[in-house]
């Protein structure tokens, strides 16, 4: 069973109330920060449901290409396109009587939107090529790190589609302000990866606590059990975690250092002969390694989405970049 583990006292508010909506058959929207647990609360409402015994698929629509996410979605018959030599199901037909998830929600494409709003208007999906469309019983849950709203005001996002998910909004708060969470999780977490990997730690010292505690935590709780699992591998057999061990401190000047450079524009990386382009790749790429290969946090500190981000990742990778 989920287990979310908390001691903030909205955050448990939502709990409550995302178990009491559980029992519906209502569309939910679970909006915030990446890394706040979006995923997490999702699989406590379809465990907290009459559907717990059954399928809960889940997908995110930022990671797959946009000209698969469709089949994905909806299936396939035979012969609707080149290499679809049989007939596939598609996730709401795996997810039927229970549950899907649509991770990162906001990156799906306006056309599927359109055929997203049939699913949940009519309970039907059509496959590709098929030439009926197919029944479905399917509790529909969506995530994003992004303001739906506006989304729609910005003409990304179908308004009437974000009227059908947001019957219940979850908007989960971020680490930074759930207080007192940040201690309990960083104690509950390093025991966990301790015991995972054979390790005997005693605890957290009071100096590496005030550390976790002073953190900004721009990955929310997903940092920090990177930070801990790392913790938990470093810190001496039989001892304590030490403020040395938690290698944050960089961290915390790395994110002050990025947020001056984004208030003081830097042209620095153009000289005579490098086209605007290059310029571009370079600070995307710069981005990328910044924040280790998280594409969901490089792109929301560039100020592009998701979406513009993977497609200027493939263009690099067409020219022989790996990345």
């Amino acid at each position: 069973m989920t287990e979310i583990i908390t001691n903030d006292r909205r955050m448990r508010e939502i709990i409550q109330l995302a178990r009491t909506v559980a029992q519906s058959r209502a569309t939910v929207l679970i909006q915030g920060e990446s890394g706040t647990g979006k995923e997490l609360m999702a699989s406590l409402i379809h465990e907290s449901s009459a559907r717990a015994q059954k399928p809960f698929v889940a997908i995110n629509c930022a990671a797959i290409p946009e000209n698969l996410l469709e089949s994905e979605l909806f299936g396939y018959e035979r012969g609707a396109f080149t290499g679809a030599v049989n007939s596939k199901a598609g996730k709401f037909e795996f997810a039927n009587g229970g549950t899907i998830l649509l991770d990162e929600i906001s990156e799906m494409d306006l056309r599927l939107q359109a055929k997203l709003l049939r699913v949940i208007q009519e309970g039907e999906v059509d496959r590709l090529g098929g030439r009926k469309p197919v029944t479905v019983d399917v509790r529909i849950l969506a995530t994003t790190n992004r303001n739906l709203a506006d989304c729609v005001r910005e003409g990304t996002f179908r308004e009437d589609l974000f009227y059908r998910l947001n019957v219940v909004n979850l908007t989960l708060p971020p680490l930074r302000e759930r207080t007192g969470d940040v201690s309990l999780l960083a104690n509950r977490l390093v025991r966990q990866f301790a015991d995972k990997n054979g390790r005997s730690i005693l605890g957290i010292s009071p100096e590496a606590l005030a550390l976790l505690e002073s953190h900004g935590w721009a990955g929310n709780v997903r940092e920090l059990e990177n930070v801990m699992e790392r913790a938990a591998l470093t810190t001496p057999q039989g001892g304590m975690v030490q403020a040395a061990e938690l290698k944050i401190e960089r961290q915390i000047r790395g994110l002050a250092d990025e947020t001056q450079r984004a208030a003081t524009p830097d042209l620095s990386g153009w000289s005579p002969g490098r086209t605007l382009d290059q310029i571009e790749k370079n600070v995307i790429l710069d981005a990328l390694k910044y924040h280790q290969g998280n594409r969901t946090h490089t792109a929301k500190s560039l100020g592009i989405s998701i979406r513009t981000l993977r497609n200027k990742l493939a263009d690099y990778r067409r020219d022989g970049l790996e990345v």
